[in-house]
């Protein structure tokens, strides 16, 4: 029907091939490993730690099954804007700062 979905959290292309553009990921695996790394290195604090692009803490999905929907030019657009935010030329307005999300 020429509509597309995007997943959160998780991958989740697999749930209708075809119809999931992409899924946005929480990467919980990297994050769990740090948490074993520190702990096993003595290294470990409690409080907040925060991954994020830097960190692979979040990320996206392409794979078998959203692979054709996803154009060249879209994924070079998606590598664009990951190192404009990785090198600070775009910047990512933090939501829970205020609760606003501004459109510039």
């Amino acid at each position: 029907n020429g509509k597309l979905s995007i997943g959160v959290d998780s991958n989740q292309n697999y749930i209708q091939p075809g119809s999931v553009l992409t899924s946005m990921l929480k990467r919980v695996d990297v994050a769990a490993y740090e948490v074993f790394k520190t702990g096993h290195d003595g290294s470990w604090k409690p409080g907040f730690k925060i991954l994020g692009l830097a960190e692979d803490g979040v990320g996206w999905a392409l794979d078998e099954h959203n692979a054709k929907l996803v154009t060249s030019a879209m994924k070079s657009k998606v590598e664009q804007v990951r190192e404009g935010i990785l090198s600070g030329k775009i910047k990512v307005h933090d939501y829970m700062s205020d609760n606003k999300c501004p459109v510039q």
